[in-house]
């Protein structure tokens, strides 16, 4: 749903960049928008980044390791580390939101900036979202101990890897060949029928 702030922000900065060298008539609440616009996209993204293990980790060791001790490991430092920290993130995130609500805080970067306590209300809600997709993370970790394998990730969009495709549908090399020529043109008469030529 947040990505549709792309949109948004795309259609902002066109009209402005429009209304600037057209009608020579800048917003100055424009920059303070795009920026908010901009932050919401970034913060919203951190639980579906973490959901596809897309989060930076320096793993100089960990991929050597066998698949229970990388779970093992993930799970410590996700109880130790990951829940704390974010759990910290959504409580002074909902303090900084609640003050700026109370005090009806608008930007000051230009002037009258447009009011920035909805946009803070955006930090405990995305920290939110990350400690719901870490809860989901202990339980990969969990089941991965258990089955001594990672569960799948949902993933949406793949690569198509022909060999595994052929594997699934249980097609051979050789018989794509044997339907070729169902398929092909057959070159060997392309001599004794001639393309037409298209009709003006």
């Amino acid at each position: 749903m947040c990505a549709w702030a792309i949109v948004a922000l795309t259609l902002l900065i066109s009209w402005e960049v429009f209304s600037r060298y057209v009608f020579h008539a800048p917003h100055a609440w424009v920059f303070d928008a795009s920026t908010m616009l901009y932050g919401l996209l970034f913060m919203m993204a951190g639980a579906y980044t973490l959901a596809h293990a897309g989060h930076v980790r320096g793993d100089v060791l960990y991929g050597f390791f066998p698949v229970r001790l990388q779970a093992a490991i993930d799970l410590v430092l996700y109880f130790v580390f990951f829940i704390p920290g974010i759990a910290a993130m959504v409580w002074a995130g909902w303090t900084f939101a609640v003050e700026s609500w109370a005090i009806n805080e608008h930007s000051s970067v230009t002037v009258d900036g447009p009011p920035v306590y909805p946009f803070k209300f955006v930090i405990p809600a995305a920290g939110a979202l990350v400690l719901l997709q870490g809860v989901f993370e202990i339980v990969r970790c969990i089941r991965c101990l258990k089955d001594g394998k990672w569960p799948r990730r949902s993933t949406d969009v793949e690569e198509v890897d022909v060999d595994k495709l052929k594997e699934m549908v249980h097609v051979s090399d050789a018989d794509i060949a044997a339907l070729d020529k169902y398929v092909a043109p057959d070159e060997s008469q392309s001599d004794h029928h001639p393309k037409r030529e298209p009709q003006p």
